[in-house]
């Protein structure tokens, strides 16, 4: 038998291995599938519109947030781009493999667009994930509170420490500029000794970026919005999956169950590299539910439906998003002074 033969069967195997596991897992849960479905077939339209409206308003407070961080480097951007930047970006890194990378890019491009300088794109970028993590955590926490069990305080407080030193950091840079520039010589220096070229090569580039980064000045009231808007997406969109429960079932429901499972389903999402964490984030979720005390045919049919609203309509609403703006092209836009501000503001004209 060749190696070629070899492989195949080998892949036959796999994959009638894969098909059985789930002939098997079917049987043995169709009652609880099929009681699931029978309640999804009819959920109460007030809790479903609700749900909707939830994910919709945790969006705009992802978009919020950014739009608190273009504020800060002094870029006036509407909230209805905020909001659409927000839906596309989400939409490519939750359905593409490696969508985080596509998702960065087209975000800077977007940003650049809105009149960001590389650096002040790329501190927006790094600044909201940073801050959408730390949320997640005081989400967990503020769970794990509410049900008397003990937050894991250190790891919380070290992230909270590192967002303090991150801000801290590229506050003194931005007002020192001179202070990065002997460690940064003395590798460029090394860096172009390997590549043979002249020992400063490439400084210009590094003080011109560190240089940008002066108009990024996150005042505490601006920092403080922000990071309330990034606890409100998580906290909305833990919401939606109580709604969602409420939808199908008319049982007592233990909300501080529901934010524990809803984190843990989040938590699962982050160490997946299957798009949308489809599988992982469900079963999560739904084992979550049941621990918490949720039947097992209103948690599946619970988190179908929730996924149906965040993964489903707001991952569609997303690529239409992104399609027309890819579509669109977009005038550079003019500076005009803001209120209060102490550089240069952006005002970016609507699209169209």
């Amino acid at each position: 038998m060749t190696v070629s033969t070899r492989r195949a069967w080998i892949r036959r195997g796999a994959v009638t291995a894969v098909l059985v596991l789930f002939a098997v897992e079917l049987v043995l849960g169709w009652p609880s599938l099929a009681s699931a479905f029978s309640q999804l077939r009819a959920p109460h339209p007030g809790w479903l519109a609700a749900a909707v409206a939830a994910e919709m308003i945790a969006m705009g407070s992802y978009a919020r947030m950014q739009q608190f961080l273009l504020l800060s480097a002094g870029l006036r951007v509407p909230i209805r781009r905020n909001v659409a930047l927000a839906y596309a970006a989400h939409s490519l890194n939750e359905t593409l493999p490696g969508g985080p990378a596509f998702s960065t890019r087209f975000n800077y491009q977007q940003l650049r667009r809105f009149g960001a300088t590389p650096a002040v794109a790329s501190w927006c970028i790094a600044l909201s994930g940073i801050l959408s993590t730390a949320a997640l955590a005081v989400v967990t926490a503020a769970g794990a509170l509410a049900s008397d069990g003990t937050p894991q305080w250190y790891s919380l407080a070290g992230l909270v420490a590192v967002i303090v030193l991150i801000v801290l950091g590229v506050r003194q840079v931005t007002r020192r500029p001179e202070m990065v520039e002997p460690p940064v010589r003395a590798v460029l220096a090394r860096v172009n000794r390997l590549r043979r070229r002249p020992p400063a090569e490439g400084l210009d580039r590094v003080r011109a970026f560190v240089g940008q980064l002066g108009t990024a000045r996150l005042t505490p009231g601006r920092g403080a919005a922000a990071a309330i808007f990034a606890v409100l997406n998580w906290g909305l969109d833990a919401v939606c999956l109580w709604m969602c429960l409420r939808a199908i079932s008319d049982d007592p429901i233990n909300g501080t169950q529901v934010l524990l499972a809803f984190c843990a389903g989040m938590a699962a999402g982050t160490v997946t590299i299957i798009p949308g964490g489809l599988g992982i984030i469900d079963s999560a979720l739904i084992l979550g539910l049941v621990t918490g005390g949720v039947e097992t045919s209103a948690a599946i049919a619970a988190v179908v439906l929730y996924r149906i609203i965040s993964f489903g309509f707001i991952i569609g609403a997303g690529w239409i998003t992104w399609l027309v703006m890819r579509g669109r092209r977009e005038d550079t836009p003019a500076p005009t002074p803001a209120a209060g501000a102490d550089q240069t503001v952006m005002t970016v004209s609507p699209a169209g």
